[in-house]
């Protein structure tokens, strides 16, 4: 089953990937290429990092596979065999999914095995050869192979998709339905590939099936060249879909996501009647901000977190030269929202507006809207924390999220609205000793350890897909 109609209604099953071995083989030639700004040390990644992140899901969403056991899943002499899609000890949660383990499923099928190797191969343009070496390995060792990008002797035979650990861009959840991705890069395009295979072919998604939605290019968009071509083009990242509110959708235009496929995504939503409202933020088209889940996330009903760029305090701070500077339209904030059937669009001024507007009259808060902000608003530590995804918060119910530990001014910030700040290692223990229960704590900020993760450039929300949350109406 699967039900998304908030962003912070009691999570109860969603996708990951733990970082793979690709990750690792990130050189500093290609680190841009493939959509990195550095190179991270996998083994601290996953084991001081990513674990935690798993075991705090886990924890919260399917707790008999944790609860008492963390000292044996973690004694060193097990090798992380939990934590490995690949390893006969792995968890394999039915709600806690790693879509690596899901495409292992499904290539235990023959048919599905030699149509996907076929596919890969020619995506990556391998040999006949190596094509046919592919499909002798075992499902769950050729599905590690292809989004590791190497073999089992590590022999690298194809780029890695490091960013996979980003799931919330394969695919969004919206209702009832699933509206898959069209990644703008080209380092991206096998995650895409990958995931189509997964929901098409899984037999957890086999109920959905009609339900999903995908944003194909024009027809005879091939023929368009240079700028029409730039103008017409569909790309369509999760990170740039927001569900907020049972019947509002909220949908950015960015550096990954295109005005026409926005276009697109409103049009399929509204001919099949999946939701009545649609709002659109376009943000400045720049690395530093890159989704709209970058600028902000929902932290509970009536609370926000936010990058005070983007809010209504330094709209006000007004430039009084600036119409003699050359500023690009396209490089300010703008918020358009469309109701179905409706002729006349709504603008919003601000963030601070529109967010505020959700949750009064979309969630229906009885208490007054708060906004939480960045380095709680202070130069530099606003732009600094931002940039390390301070407002890329994963709300695993009301009020409880999980953000990045080195985001100091921001944890101030949430202190001060009355929220615990605590480290998901100190979290666990309390857990495992029976002092917090995931059942009910409230008005916590978990601190995942991020030296490393934060290298990727993506945060808590950027590291999940959810598949099902409790209703918030």
């Amino acid at each position: 089953m699967i039900h998304v109609n908030s962003e912070i209604g009691t999570l109860r099953r969603l996708i990951i990937h733990s970082p793979d071995s690709g990750l690792g083989k990130v050189v500093p030639s290609k680190a841009q290429d493939w959509l990195f700004e550095d190179i991270v040390h996998l083994k601290t990644m996953r084991r001081d990092e990513y674990d935690y992140y798993v075991k705090t899901l886990l924890y919260f969403l399917d707790p008999e596979k944790v609860r008492g056991k963390l000292a044996e899943i973690d004694d060193p002499r097990k090798h992380r065999a939990f934590y490995k899609p690949d390893d006969p000890h792995f968890h394999a949660s039915d709600k806690v999914m790693d879509i690596e383990y899901l495409l292992g499923d499904i290539l235990a099928d023959a048919d599905i095995r030699r149509e996907l190797v076929a596919s890969i191969a020619a995506l990556e343009q391998c040999s006949f050869a190596l094509q046919n070496e592919l499909l002798q390995l075992e499902p769950r060792l050729l599905a590690k192979t292809i989004i590791s990008g190497a073999l089992p002797n590590e022999k690298m035979i194809f780029a890695p998709v490091p960013n996979f650990i980003f799931t919330r861009d394969i695919g969004i959840t919206i209702n009832n339905h699933i509206l898959l991705n069209r990644p703008a890069k080209e380092a991206r395009r096998r995650e895409s590939f990958i995931a189509r295979y997964v929901f098409y072919y899984h037999p957890a998604f086999e109920s959905i099936r009609k339900n999903i939605i995908e944003i194909p290019d024009d027809e005879q968009f091939f023929l368009l060249d240079g700028i029409e071509r730039e103008n017409r083009q569909v790309t369509l990242e999760g990170g740039d879909i927001m569900m907020v509110a049972p019947n509002h959708l909220l949908v950015g235009i960015s550096e990954r996501t295109s005005a026409h496929a926005v276009n697109k995504i409103i049009q399929a939503l509204f001919s099949r009647n999946v939701l009545q409202k649609v709002t659109v933020i376009r943000i400045p088209a720049k690395r530093d901000f890159m989704h709209i889940d970058t600028v902000f996330t929902q932290v509970k009903r009536n609370m926000w977190v936010l990058y005070g760029k983007f809010s209504k305090r330094n709209l006000e701070e007004k430039d009084l030269l600036e119409k003699f500077y050359k500023k690009g339209d396209e490089n300010k904030l703008k918020i358009v929202q469309y109701v179905k059937d409706s002729t006349h669009p709504h603008e919003f001024d601000n963030m601070e507006d529109l967010l505020d507007d959700i949750s009064r009259n979309d969630l229906h808060a009885t208490e007054p809207t708060q906004f939480i902000y960045s380095g709680d608003y202070e130069f530099p530590y606003s732009l600094r924390e931002q940039w390390t995804d301070s407002c890329n918060l994963l709300a695993l119910k009301d009020g409880v999220v999980i953000g990045y530990d080195r985001n100091d001014k921001t944890a101030e910030a949430f202190a001060k609205h009355g929220f615990r700040i605590i480290k998901a290692a100190d979290l666990l223990q309390q857990f495992e000793s029976g002092t917090l229960s995931p059942e009910t704590i409230t008005d916590t900020l978990i601190m995942l350890p991020s030296a490393e993760l934060s290298r990727a450039r993506g945060g808590s929300h950027c590291m999940s897909m959810p598949l099902l949350r409790d209703s918030v109406l």
